[in-house]
């Protein structure tokens, strides 16, 4: 074979491999949190979720990607297996629209399409059109990598050595393996089934054994769910085993059916295609996919139960007051940019419930003198800073990834919020000092300043559960009553301040009782400021 067709090859497949990746990277950036809310939403029965998977993998232009972020979702609990298992079949549909596309060679316009993405790039300022420009761009670069590779083939009817190695290929069997291979190297069955497209418009590629390759690439393409889970939970290797069950029964089933009449298939394709043999190998493709996911829809709930046979036992669960361990994010979790900010989110509303209840247990040890609960509170303080630490790490290393524009926007509102809930801790720390100091001392409170901290702790639960419910879900339900709780807080202050030296100047409490509850009023309303900007951290992002 003459060596500037195999580098034409070469150089060919290089740009529809980088188009294709930049098309679904630029895609993820710029709409990439729309497309993650969609699938939190919209995935609550089968159907739903088929629909969801196909339009998801459509947009995106890849299956891996999908299937990636599906297990990313259900290793944070973000998407039960079931939900995650009509993703997953539905986006076996959407991934033949890339084939689909080629297969009607659009690679004419590809000069065009680069050039607009181009212009777009250049000449725009809005971060969020010069990603979409990107999108185009990645859509060009392509189809310009499709070009290539055609005009490389159509070199390839002349060289005998091609022709027999084609020829050669008559095992359906090894054809499956083929196709399962290739698709496994490049990690796209887009790709694979593309790269078939164009051999089948030159007339290298025999339908009759073409339908097998399609079959292998289909099973290849779980290579990437696969490989994303092995450092994953249990539930998230569940996920990658629904993905590569599905492939792998499915293409048992067609299998059969093949070798009992796939020629008689292969003519009605081209009856279909009107004589298109690329579109012969496209239609197949989509046809395959809609069949499997047709036949097997059934028996999702069956599927999930044997992932659990196949995948027995469970992962220890971590709670919320587990000392210095992540949940949702750190090394045995998937570093998943379209899920990342997601995660990061529910593992610092971990650290708020601590930071919370160790506030709870710092007033009560203040309350109840008891040894042992104050020793409680410095220890869950330790576990708190080392969450503090452990996700500002993590928010770090994020921020260096390719995250959707939404979600960039968070960054610096997640850095705030941790480092606000970290003085939260700090507080409770402190008052638990005020509690030792009162052992020490023989400090004691009176019924009323008991009662008067009482109400004020009330008030600052409040907002907090108000200001955490707030940021967590990025709701503004209580906008309101949490401005209106910070200035009834910062008037409580001011009042109990106001008791508390006219009970000193009665000679009702000690000196030292005095400024202890005035130290405890005023951290208190530090608490709820603190609260308050939790509430609205995510106005740094804006």
């Amino acid at each position: 074979m003459n060596p500037s067709i195999i580098l034409s090859m070469a150089g060919g497949l290089g740009l529809f491999l980088y188009g294709m990746r930049l098309m679904s990277d630029s895609i993820e950036k710029v709409a990439g949190a729309k497309l993650r809310g969609i699938l939190e939403r919209l995935t609550t029965n089968r159907f739903t979720g088929i629909l969801v998977g196909v339009l998801f993998t459509a947009a995106i232009q890849s299956s891996s990607a999908c299937t990636v972020m599906v297990v990313s979702f259900v290793n944070s609990g973000l998407m039960t297996l079931t939900q995650a298992a009509g993703v997953i079949f539905g986006a076996n549909i959407g991934t033949t629209v890339t084939a689909l596309l080629v297969s009607f060679k659009l690679e004419k316009i590809a000069p065009v399409i680069l050039l607009l993405g181009v212009l777009v790039v250049m000449f725009c300022k809005r971060q969020k059109i010069t990603r979409w420009g990107e999108v185009i761009i990645g859509f060009g670069v392509l189809f310009m990598g499709l070009s290539t590779m055609s005009g490389a083939m159509a070199g390839m009817k002349d060289s005998p050595a091609v022709l027999h190695m084609f020829a050669s290929l008559q095992s359906p069997f090894l054809a499956v393996i083929l196709g399962a291979v290739l698709t496994a190297i490049i990690q796209s069955s887009s790709v694979t089934v593309s790269i078939m497209v164009l051999l089948a418009n030159q007339g290298l590629l025999s339908m009759d054994i073409g339908l097998y390759i399609i079959l292998g690439c289909n099973i290849g393409a779980c290579t990437s769910a696969v490989l994303a889970s092995l450092n994953g939970k249990k539930d998230a290797k569940r996920a990658a085993a629904i993905h590569l069950i599905f492939n792998v029964v499915g293409t048992v089933i067609v299998f059969l059916i093949f070798t009992v009449g796939v020629h008689q298939i292969v003519q009605g394709l081209i009856v279909m295609a009107g004589g298109n043999m690329g579109r012969v190998v496209a239609y197949a493709h989509s046809l395959i996919k809609i069949f499997q996911v047709i036949i097997m829809m059934p028996f999702i709930q069956g599927i999930v139960k044997l992932t659990y046979l196949l995948i027995p036992g469970d992962d220890r669960k971590v709670g919320y007051r587990d000392s210095y361990q992540l949940k949702f994010i750190g090394e045995k979790v998937l570093l998943n940019p379209a899920t990342a900010v997601v995660e990061a989110i529910k593992e610092l509303d971990r650290m708020a419930s601590l930071a919370d209840e160790n506030l709870n247990r710092a007033m009560n040890a203040l309350m109840t003198l008891e040894p042992e609960e104050i020793e409680e509170v410095r220890e869950v303080e330790k576990n708190i800073d080392f969450l503090s630490h452990a996700i500002t790490q993590y928010l770090v290393k994020i921020n260096q990834t390719t995250l959707p524009i939404e979600d960039l926007k968070n960054i610096g509102a997640l850095f705030h919020a941790v480092n606000d809930i970290e003085r939260i801790g700090d507080h409770a720390e402190s008052i638990a000092d005020a509690a030792q100091r009162r052992i020490n001392t023989g400090v004691g409170f009176s019924k009323e300043a008991q009662k008067e901290l009482g109400e004020m702790l009330n008030m600052v639960n409040t907002i907090l559960r108000f200001s955490l419910e707030m940021f967590v879900k990025s709701t503004e339900e209580h906008v309101e009553d949490i401005l209106h709780l910070e200035d009834a807080i910062d008037e409580k202050e001011r009042e109990l301040q106001e008791k508390h030296i006219e009970r000193l100047s009665a000679n009702e409490c000690s000196p030292e009782a005095g400024a202890l509850f005035s130290d405890i009023v005023s951290v208190l309303e530090r608490v709820a400021d603190h609260a308050v900007n939790v509430a609205f951290a995510n106005n740094y992002g804006e």
